[in-house]
């Protein structure tokens, strides 16, 4: 999941800690390496290729718009990232996936409680309170999404840091 890369919509914790444009400035180039690492560097525009489909997020906080993206029409399995961890690598994706072939869900933990990673096997409905009441951007973030899921299998995947302060860089 990525946001178009505008100054004060992104990485806004950081832009408190660095500033607004420099926090801007750090996202755009780690999106473009993001992008780089997970598919064929020749990109077709400045900022995103053309290989990549868009999906829309829609509106609502966080856990509305990943739930809205598991619950997308595509069928088989997804994972969603964000677009602000600097170490993440094809083979953590091919991992997390792998781990989707026995489990509901995965979860990337990040560093900080929360998680860089979700995926979902999707070969039923999702919980409807999936993500709902989560209180996002803090040490229980990863915990309290697992209680939403009830009795599903859930694997973890590789645990990775993400940036959301200036401390994390």
């Amino acid at each position: 999941m990525v946001k178009e890369p505008l100054p004060g919509r992104v990485k806004t914790r950081l832009g408190r800690d660095i500033g607004v444009i420099p926090a801007t400035w750090w996202f755009r180039h780690q999106t473009r390496r993001l992008i780089r690492r997970m598919r064929d560097p020749r990109l077709t525009s400045r900022f995103w290729p053309n290989s990549i489909e868009r999906i829309g997020q829609g509106g609502g906080d966080l856990g509305a718009r990943m739930a809205r993206l598991l619950n997308a029409p595509h069928r088989g399995p997804v994972c969603i990232i964000g677009g602000d961890i600097p170490t993440v690598q094809p083979t953590h994706i091919a991992r997390a996936f792998a781990h989707l072939g026995s489990h509901d869900f995965v979860f990337g933990p990040a560093t900080d409680g929360g998680f860089w990673l979700v995926g979902a096997k999707r070969t039923a409905a999702l919980p409807p309170d999936l993500f709902q009441g989560i209180e996002w951007s803090t040490p229980n973030t990863l915990k309290d999404t697992i209680a939403t899921l009830g009795q599903r299998r859930v694997a973890y995947a590789d645990q990775l840091s993400d940036v959301d302060q200036k401390t994390d860089l």
